[in-house]
């Protein structure tokens, strides 16, 4: 004889599928904003974030400067900001040099 399962049983199965299901479906949304911001990322990248037009990176005494084609402001990566603050005033002065016209 076949035994139905319990209100409990039932009540258990179903909450473990529904648990299932949701993480499978947060799974899929993580794995598509990681794809989105992929994507975001490599339509941004090297473009001014003023103008959008291409930058074109300097390499000054190992700080890396990003200067737009267009509306010529100058960008910094994360940490650029501190070593370009440890230059001396005659290094600093130098560096803002290279980008006059």
């Amino acid at each position: 004889m076949i035994e139905k399962p319990s209100e409990m049983e039932s009540e258990y199965f179903a909450r473990m599928e529904y648990e299932r299901r949701k993480k499978a479906e947060e799974e899929k949304q993580n794995k598509l904003a990681e794809e989105e911001k992929k994507r975001l990322k490599e339509l941004h990248r090297m473009r001014c974030p003023k103008c959008g037009m291409q930058l074109i990176e300097i390499d000054y005494k190992a700080i890396k400067v990003d200067k737009c084609s267009e509306c010529e402001g100058i960008w910094l990566d994360a940490g650029e900001m501190d070593a370009v603050s440890k230059l001396e005033k005659g290094g600093l002065d130098k560096l803002f040099s290279v980008f006059q016209r």
